[in-house]
């Protein structure tokens, strides 16, 4: 009886200290999500400081220590300077951007939108502006005026990965990019291609869309290790969108997603899902990769992804917790519209549209 009575005595004296101790409270982040991360543009010259500011005093308190930064061309290559923009960031600049990541420990990881979204409504983008002989359409011409659904199912224009001449430029641009950044990965975009193995292209005609998208992805890959850094990619080309019923934007309709079976398994999927909490981070994680999973501007949505990710790791085996890293919000407008939103709170009319409220859910979780 009072080895029973002890028993229960030092229960209660245990659930107390707990409580008001907040001895739970003090666990590691990096054990509860190893990656807690943030998709930026990288933000004009002029809101340089103003970034740097938003990186200690924001994402700092947060713990943020992954920030993936949309470049594409806005740096001033010195291996292509025909290619960048006329707004590009230089060298001493992006330094500065380095120093203060370096400084809160955020790991930088800049992406280079490659293989598809090589244009964007009625313009073409910097790659094919200047090499027009890499589109993988050319016989697509851009319209006046932009619209979707359109008779030539043109979203946004790919390159051509059977080109000879565009891994050349294509490895050049990012290995400089990862050279300014000192990083140890890079993010190669790969997401919504649906221009692939085009019937009119030259050299990709009758080949397999699932095995040109793989292809696409081990080169860069490969490259990359040559320097021992790490691929990223979107994830959505590796779903079967019509198995799934997740449909064409988030998953595959043009069987690029047998690539997943074909690809190395030590890429880093980044699980993007906006409407719906769909819990395909399983799925990569069970056919060996690394992934996280990315929500947008639905607050509601972004809390279910963070319990549902915190879950995966809580109720897998050893094997498997180690493939769920975490969690990293994605921002699909310029960094000076989402630093407008969260630091003057400017008044969203719709809160499940706001990419900051959903951030700092997503964080506040």
């Amino acid at each position: 009886m009072k080895n029973r009575k002890y028993n229960k005595l030092f229960s209660l004296f245990l659930i107390l200290f707990i409580c008001f101790t907040g001895t739970e409270a003090q666990i590691e982040p990096d054990s509860l999500f190893p990656i807690r991360g943030l998709c930026l543009a990288v933000p004009e010259a002029q809101n340089l400081d103003r970034f740097i500011k938003f990186v200690n005093e924001e994402l700092t308190t947060r713990q943020v220590n992954t920030l993936i930064l949309r470049v594409d061309f806005m740096y001033k290559y010195s291996s292509h300077p025909e290619l960048q923009d006329k707004e590009a960031l230089s060298k001493e600049q992006i330094k500065k951007i380095v120093d203060a990541c370096k400084k809160n420990k955020i790991e930088i990881i800049p992406q280079i939108n490659l293989l598809g979204h090589q244009s964007w409504e009625n313009k073409v983008n910097n790659l094919l502006l200047v090499y027009p002989e890499f589109d993988e359409t050319p016989h697509i011409n851009m319209p006046d005026k932009y619209s979707w659904p359109n008779p030539d199912g043109l979203y946004c224009k790919s390159y051509c990965p059977l080109h000879p001449g565009v891994h050349k430029v294509v490895f050049e641009l990012m290995d400089e990019i990862c050279d300014v950044f000192e990083s140890r990965a890079f993010h190669a975009g790969m997401d919504e291609v649906f221009y692939i193995g085009d019937d009119q292209c030259p050299r990709c005609a009758g080949h397999s869309k699932s095995e040109l998208f793989a292809g696409e992805v081990s080169l860069i890959r490969n490259h990359l290790d040559l320097k021992g850094r790490r691929l990223w990619i979107w994830g959505d080309r590796l779903i079967n969108g019509q198995t799934t019923g997740i449909g064409m934007w988030e998953a595959s309709m043009n069987n690029t997603h047998q690539a997943i079976d074909l690809i190395p398994k030590d890429i880093m999927i980044c699980d993007w899902h906006y409407e719906r909490p769909d819990q395909t981070a399983v799925y990569f994680a069970m056919k060996g990769f690394d992934v996280v999973t990315c929500p947008w501007r639905n607050p509601e949505i972004a809390v279910k992804q963070v319990n549902d990710m915190a879950k995966f790791r809580a109720n897998s085996t050893p094997e498997m917790k180690a493939h769920f890293k975490g969690m990293v919000h994605t921002v699909w407008s310029d960094a000076e519209s989402f630093m407008d939103e969260f630091i003057k709170e400017v008044e969203i009319k719709k809160m499940n549209e706001s990419q900051v409220q959903c951030f700092k859910a997503m964080f506040n979780k």
